[in-house]
């Protein structure tokens, strides 16, 4: 047999095995009308809390990010 026929890995690698996901935390957006911040959790429908637009854009990280260029 060929080595593709007995290797069975999907090519995916879990690197982090204390990866969970937490249904309370929320994250922050900016309505694209109003300029409201809304903090919205997994389910919660995505509207404005204020003047109920449709458009929500995600605020920019705190967190320092670094990427190489070459």
């Amino acid at each position: 047999m060929s080595q593709q026929q007995t290797n069975n890995t999907t090519g995916f690698q879990i690197t982090n095995q204390n990866t969970f996901e937490d249904t309370n935390r929320s994250v922050k957006y900016l309505c694209g009308d109003c300029d409201a911040e809304v903090a919205l959790k997994r389910g919660d429908p995505i509207r404005c809390k204020e003047c109920g637009y449709r458009v929500l854009y995600k605020q920019r990280t705190n967190r320092m990010i670094q990427f190489e260029a070459r």
